[in-house]
């Protein structure tokens, strides 16, 4: 009996290391981007955060740009545009661009967080070129409408300028340079409020499963069940998103994952961030750990896939089948050593050789 067949997808966060400049940490997710495109991985995201040292991916558009550049088959794409820090126009105009030159190749993944903290987002809005984050379901449509190659028709002028002798205009809007086809949107969400609405608007969904680990049966069960037929989506379409690190044995994948873990334990304990630490700078802090920090630490262990290759692709398509998937996007979070070359990231790219070279038949 053959397995179904599963196909592998990547989210990037451009992490930052310490002994790492962003023109190293963006050095590395250009190999990593490099090397999963050769292992025939279906799609490359990158998200969008800000005013984190150890997150460089802040502008989804130029990141796709680059990365789409360097690669030859892979989609490449945003996990996501946080839609209220820009105009809607700007970014229908971005993808328009990237689809112009990648055609086929682009996808466009929209957001509703702010991706950062009160103070950076005012910043982001000060600016006046942003969306009100309760036009969001009217801003996504805009989108769609200005990314199409027949455009939005925009009416200007009502009833008043009518009445005072001037007729209101009719105008048809494009997003320029207009490309041949429109690159799809996706909905990205970790609540059922995203859910909800790309089922009612006909578009792809993904759940932020990576995240948060909770709600992702409901959240799924809400968009399959809602779902209405748009056209350009006949019927639901979704996949997985999982943390995953992988090596050669258990106790290596842990080692590797500690960074990043202690990163996200002290991240949603409210503590002051850095760059990440390396593998040996994990493993001798993991001693003085809080009980607090080691429970946080202990609770995402049993959601993300930290494994040795085979037991990891098991508990890879055991999720896939759970959840009703033929896609898992696994975000690979393996820190590295000290003396590590800073324009690598030699455990991400192991993470993705021993994935798909398991899952191959």
């Amino acid at each position: 009996m053959t397995a179904t067949p599963l196909k592998l997808s990547v989210l990037d966060l451009v992490p930052v290391r310490t002994e790492q400049s962003t023109a190293d940490a963006l050095a590395a997710s250009i190999e990593l981007a490099v090397r999963a495109d050769e292992l025939g991985y279906e799609r490359y995201w990158v998200a969008e955060h800000h005013n984190m040292p150890a997150v460089a991916a802040t502008n989804p558009p130029v990141l796709i740009g680059i990365l789409a550049a360097r690669t030859s088959r892979i989609r490449v794409g945003s996990g996501g545009v946080m839609l209220p820090n820009h105009s809607p126009l700007v970014i229908a105009e971005q993808f328009a661009a990237l689809e112009a030159a990648f055609p086929g190749r682009i996808d466009l993944g929209i957001g509703r967080a702010p991706g950062s903290d009160p103070v950076i987002t005012a910043l982001l809005r000060s600016s006046g070129a942003t969306s009100d984050v309760d036009e969001f379901p009217n801003n996504v449509q805009d989108i769609r409408m200005l990314l199409n190659p027949d455009g939005a028709t925009l009416r200007i002028g009502g009833r008043e300028q009518a009445a005072q002798g001037h007729a209101a205009q009719t105008y048809v809007v494009r997003a320029t340079p207009q490309a041949a086809g429109a690159p799809p949107v996706w909905l990205l969400g970790s609540s059922d409020y995203s859910a909800r609405l790309a089922a009612s608007l006909g578009l792809p969904y993904v759940f932020a499963h990576h995240f948060s680990g909770e709600g992702t049966a409901q959240a799924l069960e809400l968009y399959r069940s809602g779902f209405t037929a748009s056209e350009e989506l006949a019927a639901p379409r979704t996949f997985l998103t999982v943390n995953a690190v992988v090596a050669d044995t258990a106790e290596e994948a842990k080692a590797l994952a500690l960074p990043q873990l202690q990163q996200m334990a002290r991240l949603r304990s409210g503590l002051p961030l850095g760059p990440q630490i390396t593998v040996e700078d994990a493993a001798a802090a993991s001693a003085d750990l809080s009980p607090a920090l080691q429970g946080q630490i202990d609770r995402m262990l049993e959601r993300w896939v930290v494994d040795a290759p085979e037991p990891a692709v098991d508990r890879i398509r055991s999720l896939a089948a759970q959840f009703g998937v033929d896609e898992v996007m696994v975000s690979p979070g393996a820190g590295a050593s000290a003396g590590d070359d800073p324009r690598t990231a030699p455990g991400r790219v192991r993470t993705l050789e021993l994935l798909a070279g398991t899952l191959q038949p």
